[in-house]
């Protein structure tokens, strides 16, 4: 079924500063160090035709016959192509010349690929960062999911737009996929199954000496090895993506990520990019949850997990 999207919210908010050179209405500031160029031009072309506010050309990305594309953190669930390109006519007209909707960074290929990225305010009423996968098929998309913490939004604004729990699409249109196999596959599964188990040991060996582990919802950074055991050691028990299964693989190479889902939990889905070395282990570690969710005193206490004694 698909979700009603609301009317868009008054939108306030300073745009961002000049366009950097290359042709791009936006920030052209994308990390591509871990995508092919194909997948690189693809998105610069996407983003390219959506901070225009060109519906024709936006639209032109996805299949004509096989597009899912949900919002994960709101519930929102466009299950055909139809719905997509009306989502594009009905948000697109209203936003103002300072709009702008970019990727920071892209991970993957023309299969799939994770793509970190900004919408500003004057979109939708507040700033989204996402992690979002993209599956693609005959070089377009074909399925879509957008993670954001709603905190970074406004958590009522979140808890406004977000459809009705028994309404969310849980599927999250995973099973329209198949998850690419390959290194990426193997770390998240053995990661995630170190998480579950509790042992940040085993889960510490899947990093590399001077890995990054990334949380986005608690805005917090951990760098190097033994920073990130001495965190998980503490902060396990409470982390919604400790107790949580992978759902769908995606990227290429040595960089793509994963969705996990928890169901029951008050935290049920979240997804995950990661960047790994030349011997398989993981560099750079950024996950990505609702943190609206919770309520300030948890939330408050897993980020403090990552400050040493």
């Amino acid at each position: 079924m698909t979700a009603q999207i609301p009317a868009q919210p008054g939108t306030s908010g300073p745009a961002p500063g000049p366009d950097a050179p290359g042709g791009t209405p936006y920030p052209d500031i994308a990390d591509t160090s871990h995508a092919t160029a194909a997948a690189a031009a693809f998105f610069r072309s996407f983003f390219t035709a959506k901070t225009s506010k060109d519906i024709e050309a936006t639209h032109a990305h996805f299949h004509p016959a096989k597009t899912v594309y949900f919002d994960a953190t709101l519930g929102w669930a466009l299950p055909t192509n139809a719905d997509v390109r009306t989502m594009w006519e009905q948000y697109m007209p209203q936003w103002p010349a300072g709009a702008k909707s970019y990727p920071t960074q892209i991970l993957g290929d023309m299969t799939s690929a994770v793509v970190f990225t900004t919408d500003t305010p004057e979109l939708f009423g507040g700033e989204i960062r996402t992690i979002s996968i993209a599956d693609l098929q005959d070089g377009k998309i074909v399925r879509m999911v957008d993670y954001w913490d709603g905190r970074g939004f406004g958590a009522q604004l979140a808890a406004s737009l977000r459809v009705p729990a028994d309404a969310y699409p849980h599927d999250l249109g995973s099973s329209t996929v198949t998850s690419r196999p390959g290194p990426v596959a193997t770390a998240a599964q053995e990661l995630s199954a170190a998480f579950a188990a509790g042992d940040a040991g085993r889960a510490g060996e899947l990093f590399s000496y001077d890995a990054v582990f990334e949380d986005m919802a608690l805005r917090a950074q951990l760098r190097g090895q033994a920073a990130v055991v001495r965190y998980l050691r503490r902060a396990l028990p409470g982390l919604p993506y400790a107790r949580a299964s992978v759902r769908h693989v995606a990227g290429a190479g040595r960089g793509g990520g994963y969705e996990w889902h928890a169901d029951g939990q008050p935290v049920a889905v979240g997804a995950a990019a990661v960047e790994l070395g030349r011997d398989g282990q993981i560099t750079k570690f950024t996950v990505v949850w609702d943190g609206s969710l919770l309520d300030d005193r948890a939330i408050t206490a897993l980020a403090a997990a990552a400050v040493d004694n």
